[in-house]
């Protein structure tokens, strides 16, 4: 039996799959295509439906227009070919974030990530989309407990060898399925929808923990090659649960490069051990399509490629329409690496109207003069679903709090995102990709 299939017997629904009328009534499609996606829309809307309920809906959705009565098996990734990292644009949504909130607990992101994904929308005919998920690892600061808005919980730091995280992983029916099955799920979900998927992983020795049983926690060691074995396999293993990307946090210090601005904690890899642990991660997992991104660029580009680097970030907004196509027609010839457009970076703690995200959205979706020679571009949970006003995306990954004013998860996640002002930007932004999706 296939994960999907799986993963609805563990939550006791039969694997007989129906048309989904929710869906049918919200869904947009791209131009020319039959790319479909949910759009006009508020996360709570998806979020509070049943695992059971999005299942339906992805296969309502299906791009050939097939409607099998339950999953196949055998579902692939859309193919783009090896060097699909250098035009993908990258969504990142903080899968911790949209997690089932009982009180102080937390569980389930992984399950909230399925319920998202009708409205992520499909790759392109010249370049895939790419979904990245915040957290996979058990977090060092209170991993399955949510706390108060200001309390320290950040995303960024990670515990290896010790499993997967309990804000992410349904571990009450990881009898019936496994940790690693309901990720698979995840990544067999995505790749249905004609979506890439991949995780955020760190590489400051001091946000990262090795757990032995029984053990203190150590703090990791880049001299220690028990520690990057440990490092290696645990992305190995990702990748062969079908993960496909890897965005690297403060990629661009590896080596002892500019750290003047260095914001992490610790020692970083050197420059060819990282190149080493990336040719081993591609090299142990089988795949030659894998994509690495690194946190931010400069125009050192070939020290970036030569690292294994597919895309980099924060290279340029995209503020300026103009600037974005020239650089793309500059770069058009570099097909294993290119800087990106950036929306939004997980640093980001607000300041950008609905307008100018939109405005970057639509730079990042058109500004080219072939869409073949398109950059990159880099996107948050927030530039497709808007936060909270008091809220925005550094928060969110440097703590975790519950907004729910009744302890359950519906009412965490009708106050986590803007509500009528929140759908009518989602709307816009569907019409933006309604237009790109055919390029």
């Amino acid at each position: 039996m296939n994960t999907i299939n799986k993963l609805l017997n563990a939550l006791n629904y039969t694997t007989k799959l129906e048309k989904d009328i929710f869906t049918e009534n919200h869904t947009y499609r791209a131009l020319n295509t039959n790319k479909k996606w949910l759009a006009n829309i508020i996360p709570v809307e998806l979020l509070n439906r049943s695992v059971k309920d999005a299942l339906n809906s992805i296969m309502t959705l299906s791009e050939g227009n097939i409607f099998y009565d339950e999953y196949p098996s055998g579902i692939t990734t859309p193919n783009y070919g090896d060097k699909w990292g250098r035009l993908a644009n990258y969504i990142e949504i903080n899968n911790r974030a949209i997690s089932e909130m009982y009180g102080n607990r937390d569980c389930c992101g992984i399950l909230s990530m399925i319920k998202i994904l009708p409205a992520i929308f499909p790759s392109a005919r010249s370049w895939a989309n790419c979904v990245i998920i915040s957290q996979i690892f058990p977090n060092i600061y209170g991993d399955g407990y949510n706390k108060g808005p200001y309390e320290e919980n950040s995303i960024y730091g990670i515990k290896l060898n010790a499993g997967y995280s309990e804000n992410i992983i349904s571990y009450d029916i990881a009898d019936k399925i496994s940790p690693e099955e309901q990720l698979k799920a995840f990544n067999d979900l995505a790749h249905f929808r004609g979506i890439k998927s991949g995780f955020r992983m760190v590489i400051s020795a001091d946000q990262i923990k090795i757990c032995r049983p029984n053990q203190e926690d150590v703090t990791f060691n880049w001299d220690s090659s028990e520690h990057v074995e440990i490092y290696i396999n645990e992305c190995v293993k990702l990748m062969k649960l079908g993960f496909e990307s890897m965005f690297i946090d403060s990629a661009k210090h590896i080596g002892g490069y500019d750290m003047e601005n260095y914001t992490g904690v610790g020692a970083l890899p050197g420059y060819s051990q990282m190149q080493y642990i990336l040719h081993e991660i591609r090299s142990r997992s089988g795949k030659t399509d894998i994509s690495f991104v690194g946190e931010k660029s400069t125009d050192d580009f070939e020290r970036y490629k030569n690292l294994g680097l597919n895309a980099g970030t924060d290279y340029i907004t995209g503020d300026d329409f103009y600037a974005v196509r020239e650089l793309s027609e500059k770069f058009k010839y570099l097909r294993d690496y290119a800087p990106g457009v950036e929306v939004e970076n997980d640093n980001n703690e607000g300041g950008l109207s609905y307008e100018q995200r939109l405005n970057r959205i639509n730079t990042a979706l058109f500004g080219f003069y072939l869409a073949s020679d398109k950059l990159p571009s880099f996107m948050q949970t927030s530039d497709i679903f808007p936060l909270r006003e008091d809220s925005n995306t550094h928060h969110i990954m440097m703590t975790n709090p519950s907004y729910s004013t009744d302890g359950s998860p519906k009412s965490h996640w009708e106050n986590l995102f803007a509500k009528e002002e929140g759908r009518h930007y989602n709307h816009k932004t569907g019409e933006l990709f309604a237009h790109a999706l055919g390029l």
